[in-house]
């Protein structure tokens, strides 16, 4: 038998049943948790520009399970990364984030988000330019469409930006993964130009700025 130390409550041997035992139960004692409480992981779909650099930032976070690279948006299914960088797809480059929420909430992920790339410029991050580099979010229930326009909704208040903020909200309706070579990019491709000129200065902002969230 396992004990555990807690308390449910009292016993007394003046019960009416043949036992002889009364249970007096502490109404503390038991506490009922909702789903979202006991969910253990959950998942946002996030579009920042190129995968690789927004892939590289998210794999940095204390809470994050896992960081995919892939395309959602779009109306071709199975696209290949020549497919998408046409433009012609319709899809996002994307990165598919599985989280705990009980160490990293979805606010604090939306924080890094909007902080890790420019959610004013239509279609393009820097020298990437095109539908595929758009700013996007991909929600995956009405609860994150909440939080998420609440995020936006702030920003927008506070004039965090000169420019109004430009980020397609949308439900998910598609991931497809990426190429097996587009995961784990910079971790396997740090000494590469890019790398070092466009991945690894987001890299030091995020962890400058947020380093409390960082493993």
């Amino acid at each position: 038998m396992l004990k555990c130390g807690g308390h449910l409550g009292h016993l007394f041997d003046d019960g009416p049943t043949e036992t002889g035992l009364r249970y007096c139960v502490n109404s503390l004692s038991l506490e009922f948790a909702s789903k979202k409480d006991m969910k253990i992981t959950d998942t946002i779909t996030l579009g920042g520009g190129c995968f690789w650099c927004v892939e590289g930032v998210y794999e940095l976070l204390n809470g994050v399970v896992e960081v995919k690279s892939g395309y959602a948006g779009g109306t071709v299914k199975e696209p290949t990364y020549k497919e998408v960088c046409s433009g012609n797809t319709g899809h996002a480059e994307v990165v598919q984030v599985i989280f705990k929420p009980s160490v990293i909430s979805l606010d604090q992920l939306l924080k890094v988000f909007f902080t890790a790339h420019d959610p004013t410029t239509l279609n393009r991050q820097g020298a990437d330019v095109g539908t595929q580099y758009r700013s996007a979010i991909f929600y995956h229930n009405n609860e994150q469409k909440e939080v998420i326009n609440n995020v936006i909704k702030v920003l927008t208040k506070e004039k965090v930006f000169d420019l109004p903020i430009v980020t397609q909200v949308e439900p998910i309706a598609n991931f497809y993964e990426a190429e097996n070579y587009h995961q784990d990019y910079y971790e396997l491709n740090k000494s590469e130009p890019y790398c070092k000129m466009v991945i690894l200065p987001k890299i030091e902002k995020v962890e400058k700025i947020f380093n409390e969230y960082l493993k």
